[in-house]
């Protein structure tokens, strides 16, 4: 034995480049600078961005938005309270919003 530790990977990875002839180093695209500028959250969040993805708790505040708009019954008044309470347990906790009434629709078109 010619070496103090063994390296199982570093064997594999020799004996693999030796028989699959790995000549391409320092080749390949290179990775954006941006990349490394951003931690694996902020990356992900980012592609998630340019690909069109919402969270469950955007699209269903923006669906709340559009009821309360259009609000005119206590029925939709009632309908649109379970839908804040879904949003409450989804969305962040900042962001977070109480229950409207028919009588104070106006205010809640503009909060919401």
């Amino acid at each position: 034995m010619d070496r103090e530790y063994n390296d199982l990977i570093g064997d594999i990875l020799k004996s693999a480049g030796e028989k699959d002839n790995f000549n391409n180093k320092g080749k390949g695209k290179p990775l954006p600078k941006e990349y490394l500028q951003m931690d694996t959250f902020q990356h992900f969040q980012k592609i998630a961005k340019d690909a069109g993805y919402l969270p469950q708790w955007v699209k269903l505040q923006k669906e709340i938005s559009q009821l309360v708009h259009s609000c005119k019954t206590d029925k939709d008044v009632d309908e649109i309270n379970k839908k804040i309470k879904k949003y409450n347990k989804i969305c962040p906790h900042q962001l977070q919003k109480g229950p409207i009434s028919l009588d104070r629709i106006e205010t809640y078109k503009k909060v919401w």
